[in-house]
């Protein structure tokens, strides 16, 4: 499980250093829904191969990062529920233009206008995620001609997993952006459409309880099964590691 211990503040360092660099990162995060993608689907894994950065999204992660012996802290799971206005307040400071693809139409556009009065001055464009992703598609070339002509600085993908992810790879070669982020449903949250869970329910590992109650039919296996799997691999990772260990002898 490759992750960084970074912080709001940590990223948001990174990104300015590499906006203002003129150099072009993806910055991708893991959870436990990613880790069980990474395992099932190849497209995943060339995706996380490609990022330069890695940071935590989730409480379970820190508990199994510290199983592993990662230095994690709490400090370290950063959702894009909690980084979004730092980012934009960030944005709006150094008049960086930020594109953000996906939700459903006029969703994300909501969310923006939130994001525009709380941070006067936040330059952001957005499209709808609700279209052929097929890079041979008329939509998907409408779309990719969109965002280069507005010359993004931030690029944030929220089409869901692995969506977002099959996206950002197969248009990877073609975006300019200096920074790329795979977002989720980042601007739902500020537009209204998903509820957004208390924040202390995430610092104690429990947001996905709330999440669970908000949308059963289509989270149910994500919460409920997944971790099964991720469970078992980690079991199989400690005792793989315990019997490489060196032995010791009287």
């Amino acid at each position: 499980m490759d992750v960084e211990a970074l912080s709001i503040s940590h990223l948001n360092e990174i990104v300015i250093r590499t906006i203002e660099a003129g150099d072009h990162i993806v910055v991708a995060n893991h959870n436990l829904h990613s880790i069980y993608l990474y395992h099932h689907d190849s497209k995943m894994r060339t995706f996380y191969s490609a990022a330069d950065h890695i940071h935590v999204d989730g409480m379970p992660i820190i508990g199994l990062g510290r199983l592993l012996g990662l230095p994690l802290s709490r400090e370290h799971r950063v959702t894009f529920v909690d980084w979004m206005e730092p980012l934009a307040s960030v944005a709006a400071k150094y008049g960086w233009r930020v594109f953000y693809l996906g939700s459903r139409p006029g969703v994300a556009e909501k969310g923006a206008d939130v994001l525009r009065h709380r941070y006067p001055g936040l330059r952001i464009k957005t499209a709808h995620g609700f279209f052929n992703p097929d890079p041979a598609s008329q939509e998907a070339q409408v779309t990719l001609a969109e965002i280069e002509a507005y010359r993004p600085q931030l690029l944030i993908v929220g089409m869901g997993m692995p969506r977002q992810e099959h996206w950002i790879v197969d248009h990877l070669d073609k975006l300019t952006a200096n920074v790329i982020l795979n977002g989720g449903a980042a601007l739902d949250y500020f537009a209204g459409a998903i509820p957004t869970p208390p924040r202390w329910a995430g610092r104690v590992g429990l947001e996905w309880l709330f999440r669970l109650a908000s949308e059963p039919r289509r989270l149910w296996s994500r919460y409920l099964i997944e971790p099964w799997y991720i469970a078992c691999k980690v079991v199989g990772e400690i005792f793989a590691r315990r019997q490489c260990s060196p032995r010791e002898y009287d």
